[in-house]
């Protein structure tokens, strides 16, 4: 039996690792949906709408900081039977504006631009209809950290 397609959706503020987690992770399994390089919200719903027709497994590789900009693909990723799963992934603010001073010119994104994102992030819950959550942070060493989403750790302050 065929498994069903998957429909990641990255969540984070800007310079968080995001990109760079869907390179390691999903570049030669799913097809990148991505504002920065789509430049508009037709074009991204036309990849979407392709994906879903197709019936190809894709990453949402954008801040997806609020519940509303994210029901839009959960919605419709559920509808056509994909599988649903959110990558949360925590950074500092004064860590994500350092990462982001060292990118290039044309991928750098205004230190205000950076903290209103993390002014209106919303953290997902698995209510919103994924099927798994996860916490992602970048390690000392390099790489990720990933791990399965606790709930009940969000609200007691354990993770941030």
């Amino acid at each position: 039996m065929k498994r069903a397609p998957s429909a990641i959706i990255l969540i984070g503020i800007p310079a968080a690792g995001k990109t760079t987690f869907y390179r390691a992770r999903f570049f030669d399994t799913h097809l990148r949906i991505s504002l920065d390089q789509l430049q508009s919200r037709r074009r991204e719903q036309l990849v979407l709408d392709a994906c879903l027709a197709g019936g190809i497994s894709f990453v949402s590789d954008n801040t997806n900081a609020t519940v509303a900009v994210r029901e839009r693909f959960i919605v419709a990723a559920g509808a056509a039977g994909y599988r649903v799963i959110g990558y949360y992934f925590s950074s500092q603010l004064p860590d994500a504006l350092l990462r982001n001073r060292l990118r290039e010119a044309k991928a750098r994104i205004p230190d205000a631009g950076v903290c209103g994102i993390a002014g209106r992030l919303e953290l997902p819950t698995l209510a919103e209809g994924f099927e798994e959550l996860w916490f992602v942070r970048m390690a000392e060493e390099g790489g990720f950290v990933i791990e399965p989403w606790r709930e009940e750790d969000i609200g007691n302050g354990t993770r941030s």
